[in-house]
């Protein structure tokens, strides 16, 4: 990962971040390496963590996190709820 690569989608996710943060089902939003087939590659994107992954069909269109924003790859991941301690 370049430092050129991986600030720009930091900049690219602070522009989104509170937006994608309104969707249902979104805990958290950050910046790390994309998964593909649940190996994790070498690609920076944005990391959007949800309580629980639902099928596109069941969303809301409003609620649909998007697969790319801007140029920058956007990775679903199921967390569960987080909570501070």
């Amino acid at each position: 990962m370049s430092d050129q690569s991986m600030q720009h989608a930091l900049e690219v996710k602070r522009r989104h971040e509170q937006e994608l943060l309104r969707k249902a089902n979104v805990v958290a939003v950050g910046i790390g390496y994309c998964r593909r087939g649940g190996v994790q590659t070498r690609e920076v994107g944005i990391v959007v963590s949800v309580k629980t992954k639902v099928p596109l069909s069941d969303l809301k269109p409003r609620d649909v996190i998007p697969a790319q924003i801007e140029d920058v790859r956007v990775d679903v991941v199921e967390t569960g709820e987080i909570r501070a301690l």
